[in-house]
């Protein structure tokens, strides 16, 4: 089956066809790192790191850039409200990102590049916008002319009577829907120097100048959260098509994480943080929980919900760990048909995930049988699929145990734990229930998670 997206440009699924055969060109819409990264802004890595993985396994050589806005308005407020300089704020949210996708074992992209280092590449394509007819420079600033470009609104389906760029009037606009390509220099914030004066570039026009300078004039898939359709990645398509660029051939967007019914933001005050999640469940858990939903939903965070997301990874955990004991190894096997028609299917994750569950399933009736050979054969598989979903048991990111800790240390944990379940297990068979749940709370207490199985109990540690 070959690999179908959905293109909201066009609203349908379409197979997805590279541009160059056996190479995969990508372009994700990164962060605007004006403060700790919540689970809202790292789903969208997550989902898309799948997208990646899932074309690496097909033999796709990757071309995977996230981009890093270092400058903007937010940025600018923030850090004057906290006294510290702009770049400075910037860099220490961008290095808290970069935290926040390695936990969750997103692979970091082919490049990643900043906003600031790229104002070269933004001025060449707002020269080529004005030489075309399609922008314009008013006061020092730069404009883009929505009314000259005839294809205005195809990602989004917005009307431009009914467009709104949620930005301020600006001195010189021809017209209010017009968006801003350059801002001219105003006191106390940073300024670039430019053929309109001196200033700093508008939001948009950034992803534009970076996915083209790292991916080419037409590449093959532009991803990012479903907030950026409109306007941000409405105006990307306008600017870099007026230019004369083709662009991205394919847009996949991304749903919220929603809480209460609504998208999760820093605006909202309702933003769960990774460092904060990462002290309640472990990284490999969080990234099981944030991308066991289809990409395309809503994800309505709650503690129930992140609870039974774990509960259920800690049972592919289990049988996969159980086997490694029993065979002494467990390698990589292959997927499984069902597994492949699902993640062909425009990424349908939770297909995926009761493939996975479903043999997960058998090989435990295998275990039970102490028929070893067929449990290695279904764990190697359940292995490759959950190592293709970023979260593979073995994989040595997540087998840090969890925390970085030296072996000796790894080990001498092992036995205190390994101590404690004894003592628990010799309490549940006197049927000494008080004894045994009291184990069972302390070693919770230390961040400890207790997993019974039919045979024995498994832990884990929560980061």
């Amino acid at each position: 089956m070959t690999l179908r997206l959905f293109d909201t440009v066009t609203r349908t699924l379409r197979d997805f066809t590279p541009l160059i055969p056996g190479r995969a060109s990508v372009y994700l819409c990164g962060a605007t790192v004006q403060g700790e990264p919540h689970i809202g802004h790292v789903r969208c890595g997550v989902a898309f790191d799948v997208l990646r993985r899932w074309l690496q396994a097909n033999n796709y050589e990757v071309a995977f850039v996230r981009n890093v806005t270092d400058v903007n308005d937010k940025i600018l407020d923030k850090a004057a409200d906290a006294g510290r300089p702009w770049w400075e704020w910037a860099t220490t949210y961008e290095r808290a990102f970069d935290r926040a996708y390695d936990e969750l074992g997103v692979l970091p992209p082919s490049a990643q590049p900043r906003a600031t280092e790229h104002i070269t590449q933004m001025i060449e394509l707002m020269a080529r916008l004005i030489d075309a007819g399609h922008a314009y420079s008013a006061c020092g600033n730069v404009y883009f002319d929505v009314r000259s470009y005839a294809d205005y609104g195809l990602l989004s389906g917005h009307k431009l009577d009914d467009v709104q760029q949620g930005e301020s009037a600006g001195m010189g606009k021809h017209d209010p829907r017009d968006f801003t390509l350059w801002k001219a220099a105003k006191p106390g914030e940073p300024t670039w120097p430019s053929p309109w004066g001196p200033g700093r570039p508008g939001w948009h026009v950034e992803c534009s100048a970076m996915a083209t300078t790292y991916l080419g004039a037409e590449f093959d898939i532009h991803c990012g959260g479903i907030d950026l359709i409109f306007p941000h990645h409405e105006n990307e398509i306008a600017q870099s098509r007026a230019a004369g660029d083709g662009f991205a051939r394919y847009w996949l967007h991304n749903g919220w994480v929603s809480l209460g019914g609504e998208k999760m933001s820093k605006s909202l005050g309702n933003v769960l943080s990774v460092p904060n999640m990462l002290t309640r469940v472990r990284a490999v858990e969080l990234r099981y929980y944030l991308g066991s939903a289809h990409y395309r939903s809503m994800l309505e965070y709650s503690e129930q919900a992140l609870d039974d997301a774990a509960t259920a990874y800690r049972r592919l955990e289990a049988f996969v760990h159980k086997v490694r004991d029993i065979a002494g190894a467990v390698p990589l096997g292959e997927w499984t048909g069902a597994f492949a028609v699902a993640l062909d299917d425009d990424l349908s994750i939770p297909k995926a995930l009761a493939e996975i569950h479903n043999l997960v399933t058998s090989g435990n009736k295998a275990l039970d049988s102490k028929d070893t050979a067929a449990a290695t054969d279904i764990a190697a598989q359940v292995r490759r699929m959950l190592d293709i979903l970023g979260v593979d048991p073995l994989d040595p990111h997540w087998n840090r145990r969890d925390t970085g800790m030296v072996d000796v240390t790894g080990h001498a944990l092992d036995v205190l734990v390994a101590a404690q379940l004894e003592q628990r297990d010799a309490a549940r068979a006197a049927k000494d229930w008080l004894t045994a749940d009291e184990v069972r709370d302390r070693l919770a207490a230390a961040g400890i998670a207790v997993t019974d199985t039919p045979d024995d109990a498994n832990w884990t540690l929560r980061r």
